[in-house]
């Protein structure tokens, strides 16, 4: 009997290190290490200069949001996913830059195919405060040809891609590419 609890206690310990090591590191702010790359002659997706498509998604909250309803802001539009590695690693990033830059761009994190709660209990993890939208069936992150996670577009104020970046970015990329 001394064996079975001794191993039941040993599990359940085993199993609150690993929870609270799996909790802490998805709060805090790490170093990506290699960022994500500017690609300026990418045959996939929306081309440098060219006008990002307008689309309509649900936020998590169901309100529903159109792209050109942020015409006149500078914009990161982030195709991510829940169980991307690189995709939680930018996260505490982006969150961080937009609180340090309220204003001056905005975000909107385009969820891929994946269900609300899965994406709410993410951003409550990571304790996401701008805007996430559900791509439910996949149709924008078609539309803007998506085959690599995260990639972001940086938009002109005028809807205009300024930057297309493949892989995950750190809050400096950020700053640096609304200069």
């Amino acid at each position: 009997m001394g064996k079975k609890w001794f191993g039941i206690l040993l599990l359940a310990l085993l199993i609150g290190i690993a929870g609270f090591n799996l909790y802490d590191d998805r709060k805090e702010v790490i170093d990506i290490g290699e960022t994500g790359i500017a690609v300026n002659d990418d045959q996939n997706g929306i081309a440098v200069g060219s006008q990002a498509p307008d689309f309509l998604v649900q936020r998590m909250d169901g309100k529903e949001v159109r792209l050109s309803d942020y015409k006149g802001k500078k914009v990161f539009l982030n195709f991510w996913a829940t169980w991307c590695p690189p995709c939680k690693q930018e996260m505490p990033h982006m969150q961080s830059f937009y609180e340090e830059n309220e204003g001056k761009a905005e975000i909107l994190a385009v969820n891929l195919e994946e269900s609300k709660t899965k994406a709410k209990d993410f951003a409550d993890q990571y304790h996401l405060t701008f805007p996430v939208l559900m791509d439910k069936n996949g149709e924008v992150a078609e539309k803007y040809e998506i085959y690599t996670m995260p990639t972001t577009y940086v938009l002109n104020e005028d809807g205009t891609v300024y930057q297309k970046i493949v892989g995950p970015m750190d809050e400096k990329m950020m700053k640096d590419l609304i200069k």
